[in-house]
């Protein structure tokens, strides 16, 4: 797989890991295209084959036949697209800083869209926000009638779907609390840095801001919160939406050593719901059971059993069991009492 110049991506403007992609190209200065809307209608025309999984956004690659060809999943493109282009990086030198960046990722790619899919369909406001603007983002100019079905098709879809990520009433709180010590601890720590791992964007942090893209600017009862509780996370989502013209040394990434007080609480958050999460889901797969259910914040939590999400799991490991011993005692020292361990098997 190459890059071709430039390089085309087919999202949606209120698909977080769109966002969280096209941050990333701005800032490693990546020539590029995008079109907005149904990459499906695209790659019929083009007669290209679609990706499995769909997902958003699509980019078009050459593959190693020279034929262009529809990838998504927004981790290993990055990775990808970091060995094409070394220059700039999202990935820190230090391997065991490189690992907490990675696991970072992984927690907004996994845990944040939870609560983006949340509050995008759970109450009656936020759904008529999301299901009113969407389609005219995917489709451009709709007459009314149009629309008005669109709208209802959509709605009741993505709402009949909450189940799968685990919203419902009994969890919505919990989904509430987490979002809330999220925003708080990002108020901590961007009153002292200006991103997570130091004075420079690591692919975390565009990970996170793609889900905070959605949940600060698009879905109302998310940006009252984050308008509530962060006013300097709500600056910090304008600011990484462009990075292109900052420049960069490899002085700027953080030691592990001198981690700040607040990620050590960032991944405390971790430990109280993508972890045990994480872990349950992907006993459920080993025993083939469709649907799971652990405790989080002392409440039960039940919901339909990912595959993808055991695969995440496995990859943390892979990259875990990467590093040398002594990368590996940075590692556990770092993710001691944050519960964070207990996904390192």
């Amino acid at each position: 797989m190459s890059i071709p110049n430039p390089l085309k991506l087919i999202g949606g403007v209120g698909s977080p890991y769109t966002r969280k992609m096209v941050s990333y190209l701005r800032y490693k200065r990546i020539p590029h295209t995008i079109i907005w809307g149904d990459p499906g209608a695209y790659l019929d025309k083009a007669g290209i084959a679609k990706p499995k999984p769909g997902l958003l956004p699509t980019f078009i690659m050459n593959s190693e036949s020279g034929d262009l060809e529809a990838v998504t999943d927004s981790t290993p493109i990055i990775r990808k697209l970091e060995e094409e282009v070394p220059e700039r990086s999202s990935i820190p030198t230090d391997p065991a800083l490189a690992f907490l960046n990675y696991l970072l990722e992984d927690f907004a790619d996994e845990w944040g869209t939870k609560y983006m899919f949340h509050y995008r369909w759970h109450d009656i406001k936020d759904a008529e926000n999301a299901g009113t603007v969407l389609p005219i983002q995917t489709m451009g100019v709709l007459p009314d009638e149009m629309l008005s079905n669109l709208k209802t098709m959509i709605s009741k879809r993505q709402i009949d779907r909450l189940w799968v990520v685990g919203s419902n009433n009994d969890t919505a709180p919990i989904i509430d609390a987490s979002y809330r010590r999220l925003l708080t601890v990002l108020e901590k720590h961007f009153a002292h840095s200006p991103y997570l791992l130091g004075k420079r964007p690591s692919s975390s942090d565009f990970s996170l801001f793609g889900q905070l893209s959605q949940l600060v600017n698009f879905d109302p009862t998310p940006r009252e919160i984050a308008h509530e509780v962060s006013l300097r996370t709500v600056a910090w989502v304008g600011l990484i939406e462009d990075q292109s013209g900052i420049e960069v040394t490899d002085n700027d990434w953080v030691s592990i050593e001198s981690i700040p007080s607040t990620i050590k609480e960032l991944l405390s958050e971790l430990g109280k719901g993508y972890v045990p999460a994480l872990i349950a889901n992907a006993r459920a797969i080993e025993n083939g059971d469709k649907e799971w259910e652990t405790q989080i914040d002392s409440c039960s939590w039940k919901q339909k059993s990912f595959p993808y999400q055991a695969k995440c799991l496995k990859w943390i490991n892979e990259e875990y069991n990467k590093l040398s011993n002594t990368d590996k005692d940075k590692v556990d020292n770092l993710l001691q009492e944050t519960s964070c361990d207990k996904l390192l098997s």
